[in-house]
């Protein structure tokens, strides 16, 4: 199919501070002229850009997307006491069917809230790529392991199965990465055995690390150096890396983190519902580290807007550190888009709108009293944009959502079915 998006506003993300007016010209999956389209170009549908900006698809870089089923149900509770006594006993009660619409639930709201790519680390994975497959949407995802040198090792091989049946599915919209929960849940056996496997899959690791003081506090306890110390003298970071949170951070650790080009998911809504702080993400860009942005699970949050994390990371930022040009709206914009990209593995395919990249992009209905007057619409984006102002929704050359309505998937079906598994698993 051939799509014209027509004298729209345009965000590339490829060149700071600047957005241009123009058209996007696709083909099939792929972005193939920008600004202006040859006469020769014969679209199958037109889509009316005026009064919009295009921008890529935002990518959220660390999720539990199951969780849904939690929102709401353990909040305002310390971070060890809300994984102890309320998430871990419910994620026993999971079935294969919870999660997946658990997972349906929450791309719903991505795809509502413009995020056309996420990373997911959980349990029935099979399940969230059911959804990410007939959703559209695109993902990098990871089974969640946790064990130690007695258990756990059948659920390295469940990752192993998710690569060899995932990996580049859905018309090359899922991959798929080797997901150890932390170091605090995963024996040094058990991780060297997820770093292994990740070398012979040829892929990246997606895990925790040192989102809490405890978590922080209790390593040194027991080893005497930090978590980042600690996974990096294992061999976790010779290889691609997606460490989510990264919040309590020494000297030592950033220097680490920077040497071993290690990719940070930073997640400041959920940290700052938990208690659990605010990662130094200026110092970390100011060192050349690749800070990326992600929501965490709606349990801990309690929803899936990037749009509200972007905000978050630009504003909140300068407030700690007293600097109003710390963490840039521009850059808290490449933060939920190139950065994500390059955090999952996949900044050739997209995160910037660029001829040749694979078309991800969302429309902004910028007709709202919010976004006037239009004087910068990088800023407004960082700090006017809402969730609601997303039009439309274009996946893999794909239209998942255009003028506010779905194109792919029976909303009404999904909350009901949603609804029905979490009170369901409440009363087990």
């Amino acid at each position: 199919m051939k799509i014209l998006i027509k004298d729209t506003n345009l965000l590339t993300m490829t060149q700071e501070n600047n957005t241009i007016k123009g058209d996007i010209a696709i083909e099939g999956n792929i972005i193939k002229f920008i600004g202006d389209i040859p006469e020769e170009f014969k679209p199958d549908k037109v889509i009316d850009g005026k009064d919009k900006l295009a921008m890529p698809g935002l990518v959220n870089s660390h999720t539990h997307i199951a969780m849904s089923l939690f929102r709401n149900y353990a909040d305002d509770l310390p971070l060890w006491s809300w994984l102890t006594e309320k998430i871990w006993p419910l994620e026993e009660k999971l079935t294969p069917e919870y999660c997946y619409w658990g997972s349906m639930l929450s791309i719903v709201e991505m795809i509502k809230s413009g995020t056309t790519c996420f990373a997911d680390m959980y349990f029935f994975m099979d399940e969230t790529a059911k959804a990410i497959e007939q959703s559209g949407i695109r993902a990098s995802i990871c089974r969640g392991l946790i064990g130690d040198k007695e258990n756990g090792l059948e659920k390295l091989e469940a990752n192993r199965e998710l690569y060899k049946k995932w990996h580049r599915g859905a018309n090359e919209r899922i991959n798929v990465m080797v997901g150890p929960h932390a170091p605090y849940t995963c024996d040094d056996y058990y991780l060297k055995k997820t770093i292994e496997l990740a070398r012979e899959l040829n892929t990246g690791l997606h895990i925790h690390l040192s989102e809490s003081a405890k978590e922080v506090k209790d390593s040194y306890d027991a080893l005497g150096k930090s978590p980042i110390e600690h996974v990096n003298d294992l061999g976790l970071f010779d290889g691609h890396t997606l460490a989510a949170h990264c919040v309590h951070l020494s000297d030592r650790d950033i220097e680490i983190i920077s040497e071993k080009n290690v990719n940070i998911a930073n997640n400041p809504g959920s940290n700052l519902k938990l208690g659990n702080g605010f990662a130094e993400v200026d110092k970390l860009l100011k060192r050349g580290i690749n800070v990326a942005l992600g929501t965490d699970g709606s349990s801990s949050n309690n929803n899936l807007n990037m749009f509200e994390e972007i905000n978050l990371a630009a504003i909140i930022n300068k407030g700690i550190n007293q600097d109003p040009i710390s963490v840039s709206a521009y850059t808290a914009l490449e933060m939920a888009t190139k950065n994500g990209a390059k955090a999952l593995m996949l900044e050739n395919e997209v995160g910037t709108i660029e001829v040749g990249k694979k078309a991800d992009i969302v429309l902004i209905d910028l007709n709202k009293p919010h976004f006037y007057p239009r004087h910068n619409l990088i800023s407004a984006m960082a700090y006017s944009a809402q969730a609601s102002d997303v039009d439309t929704v274009i996946v893999d050359g794909k239209i998942l959502m255009e003028s506010y309505e779905f194109k792919t998937l029976d909303v009404e079906k999904i909350m009901f079915n949603a609804s029905r598994c979490a009170n369901e698993l409440i009363k087990l």
